[in-house]
């Protein structure tokens, strides 16, 4: 039995027999097996709001010009965060891990997950954070979030070939570099590579089957196996301009370089 975590999973399909909710409920069978606590936000049972607008900012002066990163950190800096922004923000702070599973819609998120992000991961929250020292902010490898970890648990209708280096669609960890390193490793979570499950629409039993038990091996290694080795913005690695250091990354370009 492994040391007993806190994990939130966040679930965010339309249909609640679909896989990706049953992949949910696998997961929660195995982590609390494991010794657990799971918390879960199913985003279309919650009726989750994904848009941010002035509802999210009522203390601010009626008929003003919303500014969302300013309003944002006004309300986060005051405790006026709406109460589900905040119920999900206290969610976030007690979790050592988190799960997020969706369908890959479009080559990104459904709009629900990224109206979440949009909405919970505030100004003041997850992003423009001091770092001591640093001319920069807090992020990429640094931030409030840090010290925690992150999967992503992904279903494609493609096949897997359609998703590989030469494959039509690219590489599924290049779909997911947004939200891999632009939205966790921003915040400061340590990001494990991607889990997916392709050809979602039509899987059989006995792939259902190998697909949970893959999925098992993910989760079992949720604290122990290593992250994506991102460079940290604030690691030495880049200049003030934020551009890689000459002989840092020689040669590569693009996402790979970001990557130690």
């Amino acid at each position: 039995m492994s040391e007993p975590r806190n994990i939130l999973i966040v679930t965010c399909h339309p249909e609640a027999q679909s896989l990706n909710h049953a992949l949910t409920g696998h997961a929660r069978t195995t982590l609390a097996a494991l010794g657990h606590r799971v918390v879960e936000s199913d985003l279309y049972a919650m009726r989750w709001k994904a848009v941010v607008d002035g509802l999210d900012f009522p203390a601010e002066p009626q008929g003003a010009r919303l500014q969302p990163g300013a309003a944002s950190r006004r309300a986060t800096d005051a405790g006026r965060l709406t109460p589900d922004v905040a119920a999900e923000q206290a969610k976030l702070l007690a979790a050592d891990a988190v799960i997020l599973q969706f369908p890959l819609w479009w080559f990104g998120l459904p709009a629900m997950l990224k109206g979440w992000f949009d909405r919970v991961f505030s100004n003041g929250f997850a992003y423009g954070l001091t770092a001591p020292g640093a001319r920069y902010s807090a992020r990429y490898g640094e931030g409030r979030l840090a010290g925690k970890r992150a999967l992503l648990s992904v279903t494609t209708g493609g096949l897997a070939p359609h998703f590989s280096a030469r494959g039509v669609n690219g590489a599924l960890e290049d779909l997911l570099f947004p939200v891999t390193h632009g939205t966790l490793f921003y915040t400061g979570m340590g990001v494990l590579p991607s889990f997916a499950v392709h050809a979602a629409n039509r899987l059989p039993d006995d792939l259902f089957g190998r697909a949970c038990e893959a999925y098992t091996q993910r989760l079992h290694g949720l604290f122990g196996d290593p992250v994506i080795p991102y460079r940290r913005q604030n690691g030495g690695d880049y200049d003030d301009n934020l551009q890689l250091l000459p002989g840092v990354a020689a040669g590569a370009q693009g996402f790979t370089a970001h990557r130690g």
